[in-house]
């Protein structure tokens, strides 16, 4: 995908967010404008091109969906694994090679990703490597995915976790 089809596909996504109506109220009332019927339509033209894009990527897209295929990857030696949990979180188990870069201050470490890897990135349920996949998107970096088991799922499958707190 390239950088102006991201750029724009988050443009669409922020403008479905602001025009979207307050929960409980239709997309007619909730836009303040003279022609309210106007607006409500382009508001519904934007939401359905955004919808039918969306529903047209692959279901992998920026998703790593299960634990064997983290392992190939990983395997592949050819991805950046970046834990995007607290500190105290990743030092109390973390995927072995993984590195430490809470979503808080990912984005002052973007230089350090390589571009010529694959990045995945995980928490304990998806929700900040959800977001942290947007930032690095927003940032140019587009071979980035999220692991959607996340740690949880990973420990819950077995696999061994590295723990960095002293005993």
């Amino acid at each position: 995908m390239s950088r102006l089809r991201s750029l724009l596909l988050g443009v669409a996504l922020a403008l479905c967010l602001l025009i979207s109506p307050p929960e409980g109220a239709s997309a007619a009332t909730a836009i303040a404008s003279p022609d309210a019927t106007v607006a409500a339509g382009e508001a519904a033209v934007i939401e359905s091109a955004v919808e039918q894009y969306l529903s047209n990527l692959p279901a992998d897209f920026h998703a790593i969906r299960s634990v064997p295929a983290l392992k190939l990857l990983v395997a592949s030696g050819n991805v950046s694994l970046i834990d995007v949990r607290t500190p105290a979180e990743y030092r109390a188990g973390h995927i072995a090679g993984a590195i430490n870069r809470p979503l808080n201050e990912l984005s002052r470490h973007v230089a350090e990703i390589s571009p010529e890897r694959e990045v995945v990135l995980y928490c304990s349920s998806g929700f900040r490597s959800a977001m942290g996949v947007m930032a690095l998107q927003l940032e140019g970096r587009h071979q980035v995915k999220g692991f959607v088991p996340s740690i949880e799922g990973w420990k819950a499958a077995g696999e061994p976790v590295v723990s960095t707190e002293s005993l």
